[in-house]
């Protein structure tokens, strides 16, 4: 036997190797193309399994949007068409896995913390909102859970929430901004705590040491990097942190925001699946959210639409407000500032926010006393210094600027 080229014996004898048989070499291929299918059908299957884990963890607010729905009538009509507000509510309920350690559950509950995030239409910026939880101000009659209703009340704030849940707060709110607000967020004490340990902590600035035992914090001045426990201490701590106010609170509130929101900005949380995946879980998990909001494809779209907002343009400040003149320890809003801020909201236009003054910061103030925001200022309305008929004319309002921060704004200087 010779080969093409004539030499006795074939390939083998010339030195080259055998080829397999066809056969052998499509049952190698088949083998391939089905383990390949295999990987993409477990990888499908694993994906929907996590989709539907995560979709599944969100509790849907119906009692809530029912409320609302009876009353679309007396709501405020929106403004500003693709600009959305969503009201963000920390829920001081003892009930809940992990949240007995904190006090007796007795059935009810306050908004330890609530802020009104304004989201415009461009999505280029963002504008943080906090609402004194003593502020005084009108409750509309709420139903409560065990299905009696409320009467209308002038009553301090964060008691809406105790009586008439998520749906009383936004009535609330709406109410006393003009705001319509599209979408809600409740997170108790235990999701707050997952969330923070999910993304490795969030860096804070502590101006002196901390030793306090009902917070649970004994930290050193400077940076620090807080989580689970230490991070609740920090945003929930009042008459035992600082000079008891809640104005203080409501800072260090804001401050731990936009640490946390330069955290996830800045270690690629949100592009990165092993980083992504434990957040997400945290987060769906605490959270009851509005039917708008409570699948994994609506959160998805909402953070997709503001994950590239710089952290310079994330603004963080308080509702305009002094010390209520009947009660010090209680608040009441400053006029016609905090209108002024509410009418920015509603129409779609910025917020403009600068550092407090010294002479307005928390160690100035008196313990135990809400502390008067600053009257809105107004920026130049003629940089230039152009003289009427001299270029381009002044707008015929100056643009306020309130006292805030930014995200940009909360490491230590």
């Amino acid at each position: 036997m010779t080969d093409s080229s004539g030499i006795a014996g074939g390939s083998d004898a010339a030195g080259g190797g055998r080829r397999p048989p066809w056969n052998r070499r499509r049952r190698l291929l088949r083998w391939i193309g089905l383990g390949l299918a295999l990987l993409v059908l477990l990888g499908t299957a694993a994906g929907w399994w996590l989709y539907n884990k995560l979709d599944g963890n969100i509790t849907e607010d119906t009692s809530a949007a029912a409320e609302l729905e009876r009353y679309e009538r007396e709501r405020p009509a929106h403004l500003a068409t693709g600009a959305q507000n969503i009201l963000l509510i920390g829920s001081d309920s003892r009930s809940g896995k992990g949240n007995a350690g904190y006090g007796e559950d007795k059935g009810t509950q306050r908004s330890d913390t609530t802020i009104l995030l304004h989201l415009p239409q461009d999505r280029r910026s963002a504008t943080a909102v906090s609402i004194p939880r003593d502020l005084m101000t009108d409750i509309p009659s709420c139903l409560q859970p065990d299905g009696s209703r409320t009467a209308a009340s002038f009553a301090q704030f964060n008691w809406a929430f105790e009586w008439g849940g998520a749906a009383c707060t936004i009535r609330t709110v709406e109410k006393l901004t003009g705001i319509r607000i599209d979408h809600h967020m409740v997170i108790d004490f235990s999701g707050f705590k997952r969330m923070v340990d999910a993304v490795g902590g969030v860096e804070v600035c502590l101006k002196e040491p901390v030793d306090d035992v009902q917070a649970k914090l004994k930290l050193p001045a400077g940076l620090q990097t807080l989580r689970g426990e230490q991070a609740l201490g920090f945003v929930r701590a009042r008459h035992s942190l600082g000079n008891g106010s809640d104005t203080e609170r409501m800072e260090r509130q804001q401050q731990f925001l936009g640490s946390l929101v330069k955290k996830v900005q800045s270690n690629g949380v949100l592009l990165n699946p092993t980083r992504l995946y434990p957040l997400l879980d945290a987060a769906t998990s605490s959270l009851t959210t509005d039917p708008g909001l409570a699948s994994l494809r609506n959160m998805y779209e909402l953070v997709r639409g503001v994950r590239g907002i710089p952290t310079h343009r994330i603004t963080f400040l308080t509702v305009p407000r002094r010390p209520y003149a009947p009660n010090p320890n209680r608040d009441e809003l400053v006029e016609p500032d905090a209108e002024r801020l509410f009418r920015q909201l509603r129409e779609d236009e910025p917020v403009t926010v600068t550092p407090p003054e010294p002479s307005t910061s928390a160690a100035a103030r008196a313990p135990g006393t809400a502390a008067p925001t600053p009257a809105a200022t107004t920026t130049d309305a003629n940089p230039e210094g152009n003289s009427a008929g001299e270029g381009t004319p002044p707008p015929s309002a100056p643009i306020p600027t309130f006292t805030g921060t930014t995200a940009g704004n909360t490491g230590c200087r």
